[in-house]
């Protein structure tokens, strides 16, 4: 177990940032595949889920979960927000100098997390996960291929799989990206526009292993077309990274 009863001042290496919402038969079985894939990568690292106020049991087997995983921490909404303010509170209650981020629904596989680190390398803010097989129905690989190609279009980025949030993030990049309905969706071009190194890698992706998803093609087209749009304003407008200070700090120096 990457943490030890005692051990919860420790500031952990790693956070991984689960977004909650109705996923009470997936969490046990996600976290215990976590804890073997984090005890074996010899770093210490903490699990942040986010109950985006669901309203099936996942709090209660959450805070189950929480006596057998010490470095299990939760985090309640009080309102339902979505999926990307869940991201954007575990960004700003991670610890960790590098931020996982994943599903609640066990289609990310916790195997893949060494990879993702390994291509965090020197230079890299961000690894990004490309589902290599798609374990879900017809409707939602074709809506999500239209979408890429979509957004692409529109924000003149290239990201092969914006709808993935199987991510490695240094969280230093993380302290300046915009909270936005849909962040979840554009965090890599964001980053990319802001001066940072992205890079994508395969991942594996499963079946969702119960429950149901909580996106459709009917309740992300009309948005994603209006902040498709945003990023495109975003993008003439955004502040890279590196900014004029450095060089003033040269000049004066």
């Amino acid at each position: 177990m990457p943490f030890q009863r005692g051990d919860e001042e420790r500031v952990p290496e790693i956070s991984v940032v689960i977004p909650v919402f109705n996923e009470e038969g997936n969490l046990s079985p996600l976290l215990e595949e976590l804890e073997g894939v984090l005890a074996g990568l010899g770093r210490s690292a903490e699990v942040i889920c986010i109950d985006d106020r669901s309203t099936d049991g996942s709090l209660d087997e959450l805070r189950r979960l929480q006596e057998r995983y010490a470095e299990l921490r939760i985090i309640r909404h009080a309102v339902n927000s979505g999926e990307s303010a869940a991201q954007a509170t575990g960004f700003e209650h991670a610890r960790g100098n590098v931020v996982i981020t994943m599903d609640a629904d066990q289609q990310n596989d916790p195997a893949d997390i060494p990879r993702l680190l390994e291509a965090l390398e020197s230079g890299v803010a961000a690894v990004c996960g490309v589902r290599r097989i798609r374990e879900d129905d017809w409707v939602k690989r074709a809506s999500s291929r239209i979408a890429n190609a979509f957004r692409n279009a529109v924000t003149g980025d290239r990201i092969s799989d914006a709808g993935c949030t199987f991510r490695a993030i240094r969280r230093s990049a993380l302290r300046e990206v915009p909270v936005f309905n849909g962040l979840h969706r554009f965090l890599p071009t964001i980053l990319r526009l802001q001066g940072y190194r992205v890079v994508e890698i395969p991942v594996n992706h499963r079946q969702r292993g119960c429950g149901v998803s909580k996106y459709g093609v009917g309740n992300r087209a009309w948005r994603g077309i209006v902040d498709c749009l945003a990023m495109r304003w975003y993008r003439a407008r955004c502040v890279p990274a590196e900014r004029v200070a450095g060089e003033e700090e040269e000049k004066t120096a």
